[in-house]
């Protein structure tokens, strides 16, 4: 089937600063370009309301891959209506503070006059990554979200070896594990919740994490045939690549397309069509919905072409 060149926006954290080779939202301009369509980079801040219109800076860009410098190559920045624009495509990153909050209101104005946005704004508005999990508790690591120390240390006395996550936090920033011995858990929830001011995530500590915290790709709705598996460094319990992780490509489990079959349901509901499930030892620990990575990592490894195939559904619905 014939597909109209689209124009499609991308919002996100400064292109000069990427890392095009390990870059997701890269790999998405890139699949989007290939496949004939007009790409636009709209910085993070850029985004404005002119007398109620949603309006934002955009560059016209045109990326290559391969190569370490002038992969993109930026027009002159103009501010427009985002009615100029087909879709956009959120990809800011983690802390989901409240510039990254006004922003979604601003693209949600755009929603309103037919602009489709993704993963819909008001979805990430709503689904925080690490309590969105809880409503798929069933699928998860034992675990309890609160700012009350005692809570916690109830929780770590019951379970032994936990692990701790502030909310807000992006490629294992803040994760602590706390062992059975409970050494140093006053200290970590002092710099988690200080005074009991901050809700924390304990969770049991799953030490399958040895065989990879993995990744699971779910593009509207259904997971894609390969998962990353992210081995902690020496020394790490976290397997987060931005945590020094080593990604390795495998064959999605049975169990992971359960998980994946279990939430996709309710990702598609919400406008949530490129997300991404981390598993360790089968069970969900998070579901990223602003700006999931991994993407290129996979399709080195596998031959795959996970942005074009997201864009191609996207523009057969």
């Amino acid at each position: 089937m014939e597909t109209h060149k689209k124009r499609i926006g991308f919002w996100m954290d400064s292109i000069e600063s990427i890392k095009p080779h390990k870059d997701t939202s890269f790999a998405l301009m890139l699949a989007a370009q290939e496949l004939g369509h007009e790409i636009v980079y709209l910085p993070k801040h850029g985004l404005c309301l002119d007398h109620g219109d949603a309006k934002g800076i955009m560059q016209e860009v045109r990326v290559t891959d391969g190569i370490a410098e002038n992969f993109a190559v930026l027009g002159d920045p103009v501010k427009v209506l985002l009615t100029t624009l087909d879709i956009v495509v959120i990809r800011v990153d983690p802390p989901f503070d409240s510039e990254y909050l006004y922003g979604t209101h601003i693209l949600e104005r755009a929603k309103n006059l037919g602009i489709q946005v993704v993963n819909d704004p008001q979805a990430i508005r709503d689904c925080n990554e690490k309590l969105f999990a809880t409503e798929f508790s069933e699928l998860m690591p034992k675990t309890v979200v609160s700012s009350k120390h005692e809570d916690i240390r109830t929780f770590q006395k019951m379970q032994g070896d936990i692990i701790l996550k502030p909310l807000d936090g992006m490629g294992g920033s803040g994760i602590f594990r706390i062992t059975a011995d409970g050494l140093n858990l006053g200290a970590v929830l002092e710099t988690l919740s200080p005074n009991e001011s901050r809700l924390v995530m304990a969770q049991e500590y799953r030490p399958e994490i040895i065989d990879g915290d993995r990744r699971v790709l779910v593009l509207h709705g259904k997971p894609i045939p390969h998962v990353l598996a992210r081995f902690p460094s020496q020394g790490e319990t976290r397997g987060n690549l931005a945590a020094g992780g080593r990604g390795v490509t495998m064959p999605i489990s049975d169990r992971e397309r359960e998980i994946a079959k279990a939430v996709g349901p309710a990702l598609r509901e919400r406008g949530l069509l490129f997300v991404g499930l981390d598993v360790i030892g089968g069970h969900l620990t998070e579901i990223n919905v602003t700006s999931p990575t991994c993407v290129r990592e996979i399709d080195a490894q596998a031959g795959t072409t996970i942005g074009q195939n997201f864009f191609e559904a996207l523009f057969d619905e």
